[in-house]
C-alpha cells in the first residue's frame, strides 16, 4: 500500500513522471546546440539575469517563473509568494530548460497569458522529446518525435503576451493571428552543423539555439531600417520596423532617435538636450500608471498604460523636424539607440549596471547636405 501511494505521489506532484534531464546532460549528444544555448538569454534566469532579478525582487511574489524557470515544480507556490527560487534545484537554475521546452504538446490561447500543456510521460520509460526534425534519431536518454507544434506554436507559450493581475497588457510580442514561424526564421535560423554529435543521418544544418535578440549588435541593426532626407529647413527620418513584432515589447526598454546637425565639426542642433523623451516622436517606450495617473515604473503594479509610443511590426513612420536652415556640407547624423533598463525602471529597481543603463547602438545613418 505504501509503495502504491509513493508511486502516485511521484507521478502527480512533479511536472514529469520520468527523471528530469538537466541542460548539462544534453551536452553529451548535442555539444554545438548546448554551447549555443549557454550563450543565449534563454539560459538566463533569476539567478544570473541582473535586471530580471532586481525587478522581480521589487514585487511580493515571483510569478515570472512560468516563463523564466518553467521546469520548476512549484511555480504556483512562487506565484502565490509562498516560496522563492532555490539555487540548489536544477529545475530552477536551468532557466528556460531544454527538457521543458522539448516536451510542449499544446499551447492554448488565453486572455492573461497563453497556457502550455506538456506531453504526458509514462513512468518508468525514457521520455519522449519533441522537435521539428524529420526522422529524428533515437538515443539511450530519450525518444525523439517530430511535432508540428515546433514549427507553429512553441514560442507562443511565453512570447505571445502577458497581462498583470490588474488586466493591464504589460508585454506583447505576437498577435493572436501570428505563429512561431517568423520567430524561428529570425531567432533560430539554420546554421551549419548537425543537431547531434553522432549525426547518423549526415545532417548538414540545425536550428541555432543562440536565440539572438536585443543583446546581439547584428540583430539590433538587422531589425530596423532608417533613411534620412533633407530640405532647406527640415529633416525627415523614416524608420521601418523590419521585425515581426513591435519595436518595443519589453516594458523596461527605451529606444530612441538621436538626431544631430554638425557644421564645421560642431553640433549646432540636436533633437533633445538631456532626455530622449524631450522628443515625443523619436522616443519609443511604454509607461504605466496607477489609478491616479502617477507613473508606475514596475509593470506588476500598473493599473493602466500612461503613454505608449511604438512601431508595429513592419510599420514605417516618417519623423519630421524643423531645423535651422541647412548649408552645403552640413553633416546629418541619425542614430537609434536602445537602453535595456530605462531610467525610471532602473531607479525603482536599483539597477546601476552600465550595460543595462547606458545606450546600445542599433543603427546609424550619416548624410552630407549637397
Amino acid at each position: 500500500m505504501k509503495k502504491s501511494l509513493l508511486s502516485l505521489t511521484i507521478c502527480v506532484l512533479p511536472l514529469f513522471c520520468t527523471e528530469y534531464l538537466t541542460n548539462k546532460s544534453c551536452n553529451e549528444c548535442h555539444p554545438d546546440i548546448y554551447e549555443e544555448y549557454q550563450h543565449s538569454w534563454h539560459s538566463k534566469t533569476w539567478f544570473n539575469d541582473k535586471l530580471h532579478r532586481k525587478v522581480a525582487n521589487k514585487i511580493p511574489v515571483y510569478d515570472c517563473a512560468r516563463c523564466h524557470m518553467p521546469a520548476a515544480k512549484n511555480k504556483e507556490q512562487m506565484a502565490e509568494g509562498k516560496v522563492w527560487p532555490n539555487a540548489s534545484d536544477k529545475r530552477e537554475t536551468d532557466a528556460i530548460s531544454c527538457f521543458y521546452c522539448h516536451q510542449i504538446a499544446y499551447v492554448k490561447k488565453a486572455h492573461k497569458f497563453d497556457q502550455i500543456t506538456l506531453a504526458r510521460q509514462a513512468e518508468g520509460y525514457k521520455p519522449s522529446l519533441y522537435g521539428s526534425l524529420e526522422n529524428p534519431d533515437e538515443n539511450d536518454k530519450h525518444a525523439s518525435v517530430k511535432s508540428p507544434i515546433y514549427d507553429k506554436y512553441a514560442c507562443m507559450g511565453c512570447h505571445a503576451h502577458k497581462r498583470n493581475n490588474q488586466g493591464v497588457l504589460i508585454f506583447q510580442a505576437m498577435r493572436d493571428d501570428q505563429t512561431s514561424e517568423s520567430c524561428i526564421k529570425c531567432h533560430m535560423p539554420k546554421t551549419p552543423g548537425p543537431a547531434e554529435k553522432m549525426n547518423k543521418r549526415a545532417r548538414e544544418h540545425h536550428h541555432s539555439h543562440d536565440f539572438a535578440g536585443i543583446h546581439d549588435s547584428h540583430m539590433r541593426s538587422k531589425g530596423l531600417d532608417m533613411a534620412v532626407e533633407t530640405a532647406k529647413d527640415e529633416i525627415r527620418v523614416t524608420l521601418t520596423n523590419k521585425m515581426g513584432h513591435p519595436l518595443i515589447i519589453q516594458p523596461a526598454r527605451l529606444k530612441y532617435l538621436e538626431l544631430k546637425i554638425i557644421r564645421d565639426g560642431k553640433v549646432i542642433w540636436r533633437n533633445f538636450e538631456k532626455s530622449p523623451k524631450e522628443d515625443a516622436q523619436g522616443a519609443f517606450y511604454i509607461d504605466f500608471a496607477d489609478k491616479k495617473g502617477n507613473l508606475v515604473p514596475i509593470p506588476y503594479f500598473a493599473e493602466k498604460i500612461l503613454k505608449s509610443n511604438n512601431l508595429d511590426e513592419k510599420e514605417s513612420r516618417t519623423l519630421r523636424y524643423k531645423v535651422p536652415s541647412l548649408r552645403k556640407d552640413d553633416k546629418i547624423v541619425a542614430t537609434m539607440y536602445v537602453i535595456l533598463a530605462k531610467p525610471a525602471c532602473a531607479s525603482a529597481a536599483g539597477v546601476r549596471d552600465r550595460e543595462l543603463t547606458e545606450p546600445l547602438l542599433m543603427k546609424r545613418v550619416e548624410k552630407i547636405v549637397q
